[in-house]
């Protein structure tokens, strides 16, 4: 009897973790180390490239949104609520088939294939994180959902590695857009049966006690400051995440180093999220959260105070690291707010974050076009990133003061 909880668990955080790797990992964050490839091989220049990223967030923003109206929708009109697990399932498929569609030679179809991958893995991102969340609380293995969040970790280092190893061989981007999308293709045969029927919500009485607002009853001001907060994430983060290859070729040109920026990034990002299962359960989130945010913060800025090799794999690391700790602990929030309605709020966070993200390419293509160099315009996108960091750490602090939370309510996240 003790062994089926723990067999159960181990084949949701398996799935979990799989499921971020296609969607997050090659879906939306292969496309950073090849950039630089298709640089090279002149199918885009870097304002194309500014252009696929922009357009590729605003389809994550619009999958966001779709997942905080479908229930409005559907109870309207009375239609057949697909199941999560099925969701997930079909998502994945569609960015299979994206990602392979980037290895096409029909560059007039590429920002389509971003737009509609971006909505694809905001979708899988919001489904997986509630199934799985929620599926886990169920085993009392809640404690473990950090190695979920450790999967676009895992799909940044594979990603990296491969492109070196491409790079290496002389292989185009072509070719490694039509590799991950096998790769990609194979992991999601392999968890395919692990998503299979539907949450049945069991909430403990502590949760229905201490949730803070009622199921579905996201309009009110602590969830609505939490969404801002993590919004200006998802823009403080994003131009690193997006740039990082072109901006390190552009500073330390000679650094033996600059390859592999891109895989100790998904490393650390592998590293915080697993480091969520130390955090003590009476650590009050937002406190948390303000401390992730500044550290992220020094993160963005090293590359401009320390322009070498050493200024930007610290500040990588102190990016990458809390990148998906904030992610579990935006969930986890969003969890012990709305216990019975915690997937439309997840939603709601990752409408904000992707358009933090939409706002992140877009700031640095202006600053592009308004600058004397490349090095001049990142340094400025860079500054702007910082800024919106560390506005959303004072509002942690806002929500804190604002919204006192009880030690019952933190231990029953």
């Amino acid at each position: 009897m003790k062994t089926e909880p723990s067999r159960q668990a181990r084949s949701i955080l398996q799935g979990g973790a799989i499921s971020f790797i296609v969607a997050m990992g090659f879906g939306r964050f292969a496309f950073t180390p090849l950039l630089p490839m298709m640089l090279h091989d002149h199918v885009i220049d870097l304002h194309g490239g500014t252009f696929l990223a922009s357009i590729h967030y605003i389809g994550y923003l619009l999958g966001a949104c779709l997942c905080v109206l479908l229930p409005w929708l559907l109870r309207r009109c009375y239609v057949g609520v697909p199941s999560h697990t099925a969701i997930i399932r079909y998502n994945l498929v569609v960015i299979v088939v994206l990602i392979f569609g980037m290895s096409l030679p029909i560059p007039v179809m590429w920002p389509l294939f971003r737009f509609l991958t971006g909505i694809a893995t905001a979708i899988a991102f919001i489904y997986t994180s509630g199934w799985c969340l929620e599926r886990l609380a169920q085993l009392n293995a809640l404690s473990l959902s950090g190695i979920i969040y450790a999967g676009p970790g895992v799909g940044i280092i594979i990603s990296g590695l491969i492109s070196i190893a491409m790079i290496s061989l002389h292989c185009s981007s072509s070719v490694a857009w039509f590799g991950f999308s096998l790769l990609a293709a194979c992991l999601t045969a392999l968890i395919w049966n692990t998503f299979q029927g539907d949450l049945k919500n069991v909430l403990s009485p502590h949760q229905v006690r201490n949730s803070s607002i009622p199921a579905q009853n996201i309009w009110t001001l602590e969830p609505i400051l939490l969404s801002l907060g993590y919004g200006l994430a998802g823009f403080g983060y994003i131009i690193t995440a997006t740039f990082l290859p072109i901006i390190a070729h552009e500073t330390i040109a000679q650094s033996p180093w600059i390859d592999f920026f891109w895989p100790i990034f998904g490393l650390s990002v592998v590293a915080g999220a697993l480091s969520v299962k130390k955090i003590p359960v009476n650590i009050d989130r937002r406190l948390l959260l303000f401390s992730i945010y500044i550290t992220q913060l020094l993160g963005v800025l090293m590359p401009l105070y320390f322009s070498n090799q050493w200024g930007f794999l610290v500040g990588i690391i102190l990016v990458g690291f809390p990148l998906n700790i904030i992610s579990l602990l935006g969930m986890q929030e969003a969890r012990r707010l709305s216990p019975l309605g915690s997937t439309t709020l997840m939603a709601l966070l990752t409408t904000m974050y992707g358009l933090g993200q939409i706002l992140g390419p877009s700031v640095a293509s202006y600053f592009l076009c308004q600058s004397r160099t490349h090095t001049e315009a990142f340094a400025c996108s860079l500054i702007t990133a910082a800024g919106c960091l560390g506005v959303g750490a004072c509002l942690y602090l806002l929500i804190k003061f604002l919204f006192p939370m009880t030690f019952d309510s933190v231990k029953n996240k």
